[in-house]
């Protein structure tokens, strides 16, 4: 720890005004205030993939948020399902870096072909998709000391009937959130074929991909909350090399940003709000420049949305920007799932609008345009 310390002390001394990028293998309690870990020289196996997730939900526990492995293991050359599968999961990871050790063989994530790397690159795109919802958990673990990636009976400490860590069940064994709305579901054997049951500790899932609702038991065709047994909820899964099983808490709002090749890019587009109906809806972003400590003196930006569904339709309410660094939208895209419009009406503060709600095979979105003052949009 004190390594570190002395790195992170001494960077700052060479640039005050520049946050340091220490990342450490080897650290004590408390060593999270100086850098980043990660777990080790891991091997390419599929073992320790496995691994990986229990690894990381222990350093969260523990105080150190910002961690990941070596993606594809750094004793050894992966087998190309391996890396695959490896840079998928990592991609929704609090630190994706695909690193290898001298004398193995290439490990880059075009290797093995153009099918293995259109695989890659969708992930690798969808977590710059994401980026302002992990910069935004990264906010809350500085502020609170929560983990980014969470097991599941952090969020869900009463999930089963008799009490017990659903995470211990064979069918979760994989499963972990990152964040509070986010739950990643990778077979506990990636490298068998064998179909897997998936376990969800509340009734109310959307799929991450296409919006649609987890279907909820065969036998709940009640759509009431009462008509549903209590967890373990589960579905099975058939696993693919191309496919991840991620999918959405109901209620939540993640924010997503239009795709970048790099941190150091300014988005182009709206901000898009992706908004899962369901109780206690909610979400929040964060930015800041990523490299200044100028957020110590207030130039930071943040954001909070909330929505409910009442009997007249939904309503999204869009904060006020608080803190002065600039948004780089001028228009949020919000994308509604789980409600179905009766009149295809847009209510902006109360006063009936123009814009037009457009329909997705799923859901639906309008946009609007953000001045920074805050906004209610009421969708009927």
């Amino acid at each position: 720890m004190q390594n570190a310390r002395a790195a992170f002390e001494g960077l700052r001394k060479l640039d005050p005004d520049l946050r340091p990028m220490v990342l450490t293998r080897a650290s004590y309690a408390g060593g999270q205030r100086y850098g980043a870990t990660w777990t080790g020289d891991n091997s390419s196996t599929w073992n320790h993939l496995r691994l990986t997730t229990a690894m990381l939900e222990n350093l969260g526990l523990s105080g150190f948020a910002l961690t990941g492995a070596d993606v594809g293991g750094f004793a050894g050359t992966p087998p190309v399902s391996l890396l695959t599968k490896w840079l998928e999961v990592a991609a929704f990871q609090p630190i994706d870096r695909d690193h290898t050790e001298k004398g193995t063989g290439d490990q880059e994530p075009w290797v093995g072909g153009p099918e293995q790397e259109a695989i890659r690159r969708r992930f690798i795109e969808e977590r710059y998709r994401l980026m302002p919802y992990l910069y935004q958990l990264a906010d809350q673990s500085s502020r609170t000391g929560l983990p980014m990636v969470r097991p599941l009976f952090l969020e869900f400490p009463d999930a089963m009937p008799d009490k017990h860590p659903i995470d211990v069940d064979p069918g979760a064994a994989a499963e972990f959130m990152l964040g509070p709305d986010l739950l990643i579901a990778p077979s506990p054997y990636p490298e068998e074929p064998d179909a897997y049951t998936v376990e969800f500790p509340s009734p109310d899932w959307y799929n991450y991909w296409t919006g649609a609702k987890v279907a909820r038991l065969a036998a709940a065709l009640d759509a009431s909350l009462q008509a549903v047994s209590p967890p373990p909820f589960s579905i099975q899964v058939q696993p693919e090399l191309a496919s991840l099983p991620v999918f959405v808490r109901a209620g939540s709002i993640l924010p997503i940003q239009p795709l970048v090749q790099s941190t150091s890019e300014i988005p182009e587009g709206p901000l898009t709000l992706r908004v899962y109906a369901g109780n206690s809806c909610g979400g929040e972003l964060y930015l800041d420049d990523g490299k200044s400590y100028a957020f110590e003196r207030g130039d930071s930006l943040r954001m909070n949305f909330r929505c409910q569904v009442t009997q007249d339709g939904l309503d999204l309410s869009m904060g006020s920007h608080q803190g002065s660094y600039p948004a780089w939208w001028k228009q949020i895209r919000a994308e509604v799932y789980g409600w179905t419009p009766k009149q295809n009406k847009v209510l902006i503060s109360g006063h009936a609008s123009p814009l037009a709600i457009e329909h997705l095979p799923q859901g639906l979105f309008v946009n609007v345009t953000d001045d920074g003052e805050g906004m209610e949009l009421e969708l009927q």
